[in-house]
């Protein structure tokens, strides 16, 4: 078994909507009816994500198995995070006024096929060796995600809202460069 990640490319766009249909069969079997709905994610921000260099195919032997977006901070909807904190940022002072950091990385719209099996791992290990920290969203049903991430390091930080309101529960790690 060979795996790489490349960029993705307006081609990749037909397997890339297979694999985010694979996700979202793996969420409503879970009983995550909520998240990805209405046509989310829609094929214009996925080309959207294209053209700018966010988007990333992760291939085995080849053919793609997953795929995911890495968007270099500062992503509007984690300005502000509710009932907790970022961990890479200290606690407000009612006195003070902090802006938002912007040095981080966010992970969006990732999926993989089915029977895919150590996916997020071999993609934060890429992530990681781009960047030093990473924060991630997912929908307060999606378990399964929340499970891998706690199991990979990340850590609860609290609540986001999205640009249409919706919560979503946000995690975050930060590694140490050497």
């Amino acid at each position: 078994m060979n795996r790489t990640i490349r960029h993705a490319n307006p081609e990749d766009l037909p397997r890339m909507l297979e694999l985010i249909e694979f996700g979202r069969q793996k969420m409503r079997a879970i009983g995550n009816m909520n998240q990805w709905i209405n046509g989310y994610p829609r094929p214009e921000q996925l080309l959207q994500d294209i053209r700018e260099g966010n988007s990333y195919l992760v291939e085995e032997d080849g053919v793609a198995i997953a795929t995911f977006a890495f968007v270099k901070g500062p992503d509007v909807t984690y300005n502000k995070i509710f009932e907790g904190r970022w961990l890479d940022e200290p606690e407000e002072d009612s006195n003070s006024q902090k802006s938002p950091k912007t040095d981080y990385h966010v992970i969006h719209r990732m999926a993989s096929a089915p029977d895919v099996r150590g996916i997020m791992k071999f993609v934060l290990d890429y992530c990681f060796n781009l960047t030093s920290d990473i924060r991630i969203d997912t929908h307060r049903q999606n378990i399964t995600m929340q499970r891998v991430l706690e199991k990979n390091g990340f850590q609860y930080c609290g609540i986001i809202y999205l640009l249409d309101g919706a919560e979503r529960l946000a995690y975050c790690k930060a590694v140490e460069k050497v």
